[in-house]
């Protein structure tokens, strides 16, 4: 590997053309500089310059060293910068919330990306126990959940609470356990735990979601009550999510007698260097949510 510091040197006299001058822009010695350039040739084994009297020029190994040489420390230059470089508004935030939260928190950050060209936003819907691995992996910066685990690398901070919802089709006035057990359930990543929450506060038969017929399954959050409003079934979602479901008209949001909030909580890995950019869309969320 060839001597940075020596690199340098022979770069700066290709540039200037003159010992004395480099010398002093180097805030070296004349015979600092000799030096530098007689171990580079010999790490190389070859002729670097052609000496003449006072003057040189390069040899054709020189002038190609001082080509890619120039390049190899501008690189170098450019690698410290990036590495160093520290700013709220500059590099990549990876971000995954499940999918409610994320109508309403995607859109904002978008905004905020367009005021802040140099920040990037990745953005990931998940369910909780995919976001609580990524974040043990480091593989995303912040993840917003609705369930804490046991994870010890994690750190935990609640930002709100978001109502659940019962959403059936648009015909159905009233709900009792015989409509729901006769309509049958869409499933998506969180039902059972959304399920578990709202149905069981509300509904004594309940016990868990498999007494229900599986009327359907989706992951993508604005279609998940796409089969309920074509008379499917019916599903269990926080209310955010409902309200965000473009054809309104067909589907029926019910407000229980026993009203069920779940937790948001924004999660980071206590292990992960936490960059001043996601120090500062942490503290954006946070004020945004609660």
């Amino acid at each position: 590997m060839i001597n940075p510091s020596w690199l340098k040197t022979f770069c700066a006299l290709a540039d200037i053309g003159h010992f004395t001058k480099t010398a002093e822009s180097l805030f070296m010695t004349q015979s600092g500089v000799s030096q530098h350039i007689k171990k580079l040739e010999q790490q190389l084994d070859t002729a670097l310059l052609i000496r003449e009297g006072k003057s040189f020029s390069l040899t054709e190994a020189g002038m190609k060293l001082h080509q890619q040489g120039r390049e190899l420390l501008q690189s170098s230059e450019d690698l410290v910068t990036l590495i160093k470089q520290d700013e709220p508004c500059i590099g990549t935030v990876k971000i995954a919330s499940p999918g409610s939260i994320g109508l309403k928190l995607y859109p904002y950050l978008l905004n905020l990306q367009q005021k802040n060209p140099q920040l990037i936003i990745d953005y990931a819907f998940a369910p909780n126990h995919t976001i609580e691995q990524n974040l043990a992996e480091r593989s995303i910066d912040i993840g917003l959940v609705t369930e804490l685990s046991h994870v010890s690398t994690l750190a935990y901070t609640k930002v709100a609470l978001e109502p659940l919802v019962l959403v059936t089709p648009e015909n159905i006035k009233t709900v009792s356990w015989q409509v729901l057990t006769k309509l049958g359930f869409i499933a998506h990543p969180d039902a059972s735990h959304h399920a578990q929450l709202l149905l069981s506060k509300n509904f004594p038969e309940f016990e868990h979601i498999q007494q229900f017929t599986h009327k359907g399954f989706s992951n993508q959050i604005s279609l998940i009550l796409e089969p309920v409003s074509r008379g499917l079934g019916f599903s269990v979602l926080p209310l955010h999510a409902a309200n965000a479901f473009s054809n309104q008209a067909a589907i029926k949001i019910h407000t229980l007698p026993q009203p069920v909030s779940e937790s948001l909580y924004l999660c980071t890995n206590r292990q992960a260097y936490q960059t001043k950019r996601n120090q500062y869309i942490k503290s954006l969320v946070l004020e945004y949510l609660s």
